[in-house]
């Protein structure tokens, strides 16, 4: 499995101060021969894409060309912004988002967290009816807006609670496996802040970490699935390493598939 490491937190826009210390934090916490949960051992590559903090155009094209190289792998942020790039790099036509928030803000003049898929619809690198939001909780009016203009599909942490996981994982799969290269991101705050204290917007009433780890444990076996991210973790906020230990577990979970 090819990891990269993007150590990036200037598309947070000071909120997340930190959150560049956890790809390292993350991979140090994979260095055990823990296996996954199908008894599969992680054999990793480690690579990482270079960053200028105060640089943030020639930071997006290094990230652009470490991810197109790498032509499959998991992306380790970094702040939610990584997708930007990362996403347009990987010649993926499907985008499924873990995440609190839809990041559909009226944008910044450079890709942030808050708006990086609002400026991959608007620039039509990614395509609205094949991008799908799971989990999320906490929205600005005009992000809603845009999801019901541009008909894109999202299941909040309301319809999830009153189906079931299980039930919209089944949708999620069946939506999914229409797509030819499937991009999933996952912006930690998904989770619960019960279960994942680490990150820069703690938002109540999210997944379980088992729920996550369930999810994943269903899309790992998808076989158009090409890249997978992971962003948002703050080391400095965590409490007792719980955040940095699930975002581990979680790559963990995808030994032997990329």
């Amino acid at each position: 499995m090819k990891i990269i490491k993007i150590p990036f937190e200037g598309g947070a826009l000071g909120r997340n101060k930190g959150c560049a210390q956890a790809p390292d934090k993350i991979i140090e916490a994979l260095s055990s021969d823990t296996a996954s949960e199908d008894s599969r051992v992680l054999r990793k590559e480690v690579f990482e894409a270079r960053v200028e903090k105060n640089n943030f155009k020639k930071t997006n094209e290094n990230v652009f060309s470490e991810v197109r190289k790498a032509g499959s792998g998991i992306l380790v942020g970094g702040d939610h912004s990584i997708t930007y790039s990362s996403f347009r790099a990987s010649g993926c036509d499907g985008l499924v988002l873990f995440d609190a928030h839809p990041d559909l803000m009226p944008g910044t003049e450079i890709p942030s967290h808050e708006d990086f898929l609002r400026k991959l619809v608007e620039e039509k690198s990614a395509d609205p009816k094949k991008v799908i939001l799971f989990g999320i909780r906490s929205w600005h009016p005009s992000e809603m807006d845009f999801l019901k203009e541009n008909e894109i599909k999202f299941f909040s942490m309301k319809d999830i609670f009153e189906f079931g996981v299980k039930n919209l994982t089944d949708t999620l799969m069946e939506m999914s496996r229409k797509f030819s290269r499937l991009y999933i991101s996952i912006d930690i705050d998904a989770v619960d802040p019960a279960f994942a204290p680490g990150t820069g917007c703690c938002e109540a009433g999210g997944l379980s970490s088992r729920e996550i780890i369930y999810v994943m444990q269903r899309m790992k076996h998808l076989k158009n699935l090409k890249f997978i991210d992971i962003a948002e973790v703050n080391s400095q906020k965590d409490r007792d390493g719980i955040t940095v230990n699930l975002a581990a577990k979680i790559i963990r979970e995808f030994a032997g598939i990329l």
